[in-house]
């Protein structure tokens, strides 16, 4: 296994220098880039993946297999995009200690027969470790073509402004 980088081509033939052009050597450190952005690509394939499937697993009336299949590879995702160290450090902070319980506690129940409250429980727990994430996900629905129709539409556009907000107006008008 060589690492690669890029030098210009010239210096490999003993020709002069053109700007633009480059071939492949070896140096360490690009070759780790390279590595670490494959598995990030890879880690949001099966992240995605895993989303579809747990989608699936609920259109399908919670089916079991399905949903537990989707939590791995969610898991499995996560764990390529953030790496271990990061991973552990976002799901043991000490403010997500409880989102975190309920998140595996779902999945185990998942996985052991109890799809319907597992699926529940599981959903608790996500919205509280990933509930901060949610305004960055309709704001970006909001600009993607297609789907910005979609959320312009009576309810959801609604429901996806009280999101955003993270339910601001029910509070200040508590407040008043």
């Amino acid at each position: 296994f060589r690492a690669l980088t890029l030098r210009p081509a010239s210096s490999l033939r003993g020709e002069g220098t053109h700007s633009g052009q480059v071939a492949c050597g070896s140096h360490r450190a690009s070759s780790m880039d390279a590595i670490a952005g494959d598995t990030k690509k890879i880690g949001i394939g099966l992240t995605a993946a895993g989303l579809l499937f747990t989608l699936l697993g609920v259109v399908l009336f919670f089916d079991g297999a399905l949903l537990a299949v989707g939590n791995l590879l969610f898991l499995s995702g996560v764990f390529l995009i953030l790496g271990m160290e990061r991973t552990k450090n976002f799901f043991f902070q000490k403010s997500k200690l409880r989102g975190t319980a309920f998140f595996f506690t779902g999945i185990l129940m998942v996985i052991f027969k109890w799809p319907k409250i597992g699926f529940a429980v599981e959903l608790f727990g996500f919205l509280n470790l990933f509930g901060n994430f949610v305004p960055h996900v309709i704001l970006v629905a909001r600009h993607t073509p297609g789907v910005s129709k979609v959320m312009e539409l009576p309810g959801i556009k609604q429901a996806c402004d009280y999101l955003s907000k993270g339910g601001e107006s029910k509070k200040a008008n508590a407040a008043v």
